[in-house]
This record gives C-alpha cells, structure tokens and sequence, in this order.
C-alpha cells in the first residue's frame, strides 16, 4: 500500500473528529434543565467597542441547579452584559442586582423539551453530513492516486478503510444525540 493511503485515512479521521468535537460543543449551548456555564459561550459583549465573549468580561458560575451568576470584572459591565444575553435570544431574562446578573432557567415544558431534542437532532444532522462530506473527499483523493497508478484492490481496500472510520464517527454521533435527548427529555 502506498504511503499516502494511510495519510488520506488518518487525515479524515482527524477531520471526523473535529466535527465530532464541534457537535460536543453545540449540544453543551442546548440547555438541558440544568444550569451550566458554557450555556453562554457564543454571547459576545460589548467590551468598550471590542467584542468580547462573557466568559473575558466575568465570572460566570453556577448558585444551584437552574440558576447562572454572572459577575462583571467592572460594575459599568452590567448593562452591556445584559444586552447581550438578551440580543442571545437564549429564552432567559437576565435578573440585574446591581453588583451581579442572575439567569434563572425556567423548568422546561413538554413542548419546549421537543423542541430542543429537533434542535440537537438538526445538529446531528449536520455533523452526520460533514463527517460524510469528508468521506467524500477521502475517496475521491483515492480515486485520483487510482488514475496515477494505484492497484484497483488498494484502493478498494482504501475505501473500505475510509468507510470503517465514517461508520464509527457516525455511530458516536447517534451516542451523542441519543444522550443529549435522554437528558433533555429527563423531567
């Protein structure tokens, strides 16, 4: 087998792995009932014209099960916090004290919990179609080192191997998906 075969496999499953890790990243976004930190990890604040994430201008933290606490660096980053949780459209009404801003998750209804399973669903979706995107380009990087001079049965053998390591990221994916939906759907 040529040497670059090994590399087309190890290079797409690498790649899998990014979207796997993207896909991680987006089901932590989607609350699930519980409070969690990185719930507010793509807000972006304001921060005397730079924009920032709320994670750079505060302390973002957990009081109990379903409610956050964010407190500014600087007391003059409480409006700006505020708007920018509100301008998230992340369903939570920010609670200003004036020295810290609470977020109180409601209890999320039936409705609701559906609604964030089709969300988690979609972003499976999404994964499932660049982990196969990147299957693609694997076979058809095959393909061309086929034309150059590749036997038939290695790159059948290439393909195949391409295809073992695409099953088993899109199985993780269904993990992932079917955990997230146990979580979120958990009363």
């Amino acid at each position: 087998m040529p040497e670059s075969i090994p590399s087309i496999v190890a290079t797409a499953e690498d790649h899998m792995k990014k979207a796997i890790n993207h896909l991680e990243a987006e089901l932590i976004k989607i609350r699930a009932g519980k409070a969690n930190p990185q719930m507010l990890d793509g807000i972006i604040v304001d921060y005397y014209g730079s924009p920032l994430p709320i994670n750079q201008v505060a302390n973002v933290s957990v009081m109990d099960a379903r409610t956050l606490s964010i407190q500014p660096w600087e007391k003059n980053m409480l409006q700006p916090i505020e708007k920018a949780i509100l301008a998230a459209n992340i369903g939570i009404n920010p609670q200003n004290d004036g020295n810290l801003i609470r977020l109180f998750l409601p209890p999320l209804t039936e409705e609701r919990r559906k609604e964030l399973v089709k969300k988690c669903q979609g972003e499976g979706e999404h994964s499932r179609v660049a982990i196969r995107n990147i299957r693609r380009d694997a076979i058809e990087h095959i393909k061309r080192l086929q034309k150059t001079g590749l036997s038939e049965d290695a790159a059948k053998d290439a393909e195949s191997d391409v295809q073992q390591v695409t099953d088993k990221f899109i199985s993780v994916v269904e993990k992932h998906l079917a955990s997230k939906e146990k979580e979120i759907m958990a009363v």
